[in-house]
């Protein structure tokens, strides 16, 4: 199938642009948090993965400093001057690959001008972080054009710059740092304050990840993202009348538990303890898949999704709907909410014989209740960033 799509992309590119000259292709994946949900921010560890479909660039290095930017995904088409990078709401899309190209030349190395065509196949909207695959695919590709030998972390520190300071959407690193530094069969222990990380055996003998998209648009999520810190913030400041933390996540349960009574609000302290738990969820998870223990990661997640939705409350009709649908079919060993939650996706471990059933039957129920139309991805775990030789 991938290499079907890079077939397509490479004779798309040369009836645009012409079969002169070297040609290369590269990849870069959507990524999906298996588990640790809204506990980054808190000193915690998230638990994402690098997924099989993602986004493709064919290029071509021109002699000059002009590039030309177009994509199979939509109409527009930009070129500009390498030596004039600005915001340009009208560039739409353009702009995050433009922000890597400006960030990536604060380092030093000069990007010399290209012709690149993009395809993604990750669904746009749908929390997959097409936006992190596109930086960290323009990212690596700039780079081997360059011959700039940076390190793909750093690529990764540009991505998530760019999109911070040149697009100006106040991202964490979670998602550019899975795109780029994932390994197939294998989801990242990752704490996203130090980038302290490891890479822990996923591999799913069997066993599918189903994302289910709501098709909800995720409109409270900005506003409530900020109210859920600051509740965050004020249980933290009453916990350190009794406790040296710096960070909820510094707690073990039974710490939380014996000074709970300390925070004052009963909201804050619903986030608080939603906050533990998760953080010690992701640690057991990776411990269970370690041992290749899918079972126990499956009720990790289903344990997850209810504490995001009891003390978080970040979850909303949809995603609950989905995941008490996904409960009711064979087979699905978990389910729950990914991502900042007020619709989005949801991610399913699922036996593979039960895949097209869960598909039908969660679909329809859920069709049936909410009245909107979900879409399915049936995906395997993929590798982070790389040139596709041999295309």
């Amino acid at each position: 199938m991938q290499k079907h799509i890079m077939e397509n992309v490479k004779n798309e590119f040369v009836k645009r642009y012409s079969s002169a000259g070297d040609i290369r292709t590269f990849f870069t994946p959507g990524r999906v948090n298996i588990i640790g949900e809204h506990i980054d921010y808190n000193g915690g560890f998230v638990f994402p993965c690098a997924l099989d479909f993602g986004t493709y660039a064919v290029v071509r290095e021109r002699t000059d400093r002009q590039a030309r930017f177009a994509t199979m995904n939509f109409d527009l088409e930009v070129t500009l001057d390498l030596d004039q990078i600005e915001y340009d709401v009208a560039h739409d899309w353009v702009n995050y690959p433009k922000g890597v190209i400006k960030m990536y030349e604060e380092l030093g190395p000069k990007v010399p001008g290209f012709d690149v065509l993009y395809y993604g196949d990750i669904p746009n909207g749908s929390g997959l972080s097409s936006s992190a695959s596109l930086e960290v695919l323009t990212a690596t590709f700039i780079n081997a054009l360059a011959q700039g030998n940076v390190e793909p972390l750093d690529l990764v520190k540009i991505s998530q710059k760019a999109e911070n300071e040149f697009v100006g959407v106040n991202c964490g690193i979670m998602d550019q740092f899975a795109v780029g530094m994932g390994k197939k069969d294998h989801a990242m222990l990752l704490d996203c304050n130090t980038l302290e990380y490891q890479h822990v055996p996923f591999k799913l003998d069997g066993v599918k990840i189903v994302i289910g998209n709501t098709k909800k648009r995720r409109g409270l999520a900005d506003s409530k993202y900020n109210e859920r810190r600051s509740e965050c913030e004020e249980a933290l400041k009453d916990l350190q009348e009794v406790l040296d933390i710096s960070h909820l996540c510094d707690m073990d349960e039974e710490t939380f538990d014996q000074h709970a009574g300390q925070i004052k609000n009963p909201t804050a302290r619903r986030r608080a303890e939603h906050a533990v738990y998760e953080n010690q969820r992701v640690l057991k998870c990776v411990e269970a898949l370690k041992h290749n223990d899918l079972k126990t990661a499956g009720e990790l997640l289903y344990a997850s999704h209810n504490s995001l939705r009891d003390l978080y409350e970040v979850t909303g009709v949809e995603l609950d709907a989905m995941v008490e649908e996904a409960t009711k079919v064979s087979g699905v060993l978990g389910s729950r909410m990914t991502g900042a939650g007020f619709g989005g996706c949801t991610v399913s471990l699922v036996q593979e014989e039960y895949v097209e059933t869960f598909i039908k039957e969660v679909g329809d129920n859920y069709k049936k209740r909410i009245h909107l139309e979900p879409e399915f991805y049936v995906a395997n775990v993929g590798q982070g960033a790389y040139e596709v030789k041999g295309v």
